[in-house]
């Protein structure tokens, strides 16, 4: 089963996973709780993440990523909610994030 690292805030959060898993799904279930996320279809980037490593284990990145993270995908940024999890991988999700110019939707984050 892959491994998935989460550095969220200062916190570093370790688990395994099931292979092709989402972990927003697996956060909604309280199966992967520290994640952080909104809707869970690409719209709000709430669940932005930087994949520190992994990122070759990952599909490419899909039309919604691109729309909402345009070239900060070049920095390894991916949104948590549009990844099925192949193989080990290491992220960092941080609350700063939006000071990169990632535009957080204010319909889902009041």
């Amino acid at each position: 089963m892959p491994f998935v690292r989460l550095l969220q805030d200062g916190q570093l959060y370790e688990q395994e996973v099931k292979e092709n898993s989402n972990l927003v799904v697996l956060a909604g279930i309280k199966e992967f709780p520290k994640l952080r996320y909104g809707c869970g279809m690409g719209k709000c980037t709430k669940c932005v993440s930087q994949v520190v490593k992994g990122a070759e284990t990952l599909d490419p990145p899909n039309w919604k990523e691109e729309k909402m993270l345009g070239k900060l995908l070049e920095e390894g940024f991916r949104l948590t909610c549009q990844l099925t999890v192949k193989g080990d991988l290491e992220l960092v999700q941080e609350k700063n994030f939006n000071t990169k110019g990632i535009q957080y939707s204010t319909a889902v984050n009041r």
